[in-house]
């Protein structure tokens, strides 16, 4: 993450933001931000239902995760086998065994409206937010 944060500074200092200073308290609530996870836990649901949409194994499904940056379960992997376990008892995903012994996981039409309708929620929230960034 600091070399995030350099990143930010070396850009800041090469725009028109190069005036800018911030105080020591500033910079310690930057940092105590970026500390903390900004991992939502309906945002990680929505990324693992649409990743459902097609059958994914469980480590595919972290695999893919860890790509889209959502680290919530890097070290804990039993967390989201919990999760999908807490889904398949909600009955938005349903599972079972591949012919190598696999165990995956696929979104039941249950699921799949709840994602429709998340996915809709999630986009209309993206539009009004860059609705009053551009005034």
């Amino acid at each position: 993450m600091e070399e995030r944060l350099k990143r930010l500074r070396k850009s800041m200092e090469q725009t028109t933001f190069k005036e800018l200073d911030f105080s020591d308290q500033i910079r310690k609530k930057v940092h105590e931000k970026i500390a903390q996870s900004s991992e939502r836990e309906e945002d990680i649901l929505l990324a693992v239902m649409q990743l459902l949409a097609h059958e994914k194994t469980g480590y595919d499904l972290s695999q893919l995760l860890r790509g889209r940056g959502i680290q919530s379960f890097e070290g804990n992997e039993g967390a989201l086998y919990t999760l999908l376990h807490r889904m398949e008892q909600d009955q938005l995903i349903r599972s079972g065994w591949d012919h190598d012994g696999a165990k995956y996981y696929l979104l039941n039409n249950k699921g799949k409206k709840i994602l429709q309708k998340s996915e809709k929620s999630a986009g209309k929230k993206r539009f009004e937010l860059k609705e009053l960034t551009q005034e």
